[in-house]
């Protein structure tokens, strides 16, 4: 939880309060650009640049106790600037078991590289409502929060989201069939 007297402090431009808030938040940040974009220096600029943003433009924060959403919503915008601009897309790791809700069963997967490789196949849109949701944990209403979007768009994505990645398990599972193992794929 976010100290709302540093918040307020650093809207009245105190470098030193806002410098504590960026402190306090980066790593949590940077986890989150880096699963969106497997990528530690991309991850790092998009951080960057989410903090410059933040500092720019935190007169605009209308409610200091929605610091840390509203901080997450403008790196996950970072995040899906910077997977509009990237030529080359690569894999974000998840946790496996994230990828299907308990409960539940979901297509058979033979290693974390497969899961990599069916994940890098989804939409920015896609890999980040899976992240914010599965990997942060976030409640619905935080995870919408961060994607800027009202919770039933979010559970709306969610679903989506995991249907794209079942069914890009699925057909990576059918091409392992049809490569027979130590063929050329």
């Amino acid at each position: 939880m976010v100290d709302r007297d540093l918040v307020v402090r650093a809207q009245g431009g105190d470098r030193d309060a806002f410098s504590a808030l960026a402190a306090a938040s980066v790593t949590g940040l940077y986890n989150l650009a880096q699963l969106m974009l497997d990528d530690g220096d991309a991850a790092q600029d998009v951080v960057q640049d989410a903090l410059v943003s933040a500092w720019t433009n935190l007169r605009a924060l209308r409610d200091p106790e929605r610091f840390e959403p509203w901080l997450r919503r403008i790196v996950v915008r970072r995040v899906y600037t910077h997977a509009r601009e990237r030529s080359s897309r690569r894999s974000v790791s998840l946790e496996a078991a994230a990828v299907v809700p308990a409960g539940e069963s979901g297509p058979p997967f033979e290693s974390r590289d497969e899961l990599d490789r069916c994940f890098l196949r989804l939409s920015a849109e896609h890999r980040a409502v899976l992240v914010v949701h599965h990997y942060l944990g976030l409640p619905d209403q935080e995870a919408a929060d961060a994607l800027g979007v009202p919770p039933g768009t979010l559970k709306s994505r969610l679903h989506r989201a995991t249907q794209a990645l079942r069914a890009e398990l699925e057909a990576e599972a059918r091409r392992s069939v049809a490569v027979p193992t130590g063929a050329a794929r």
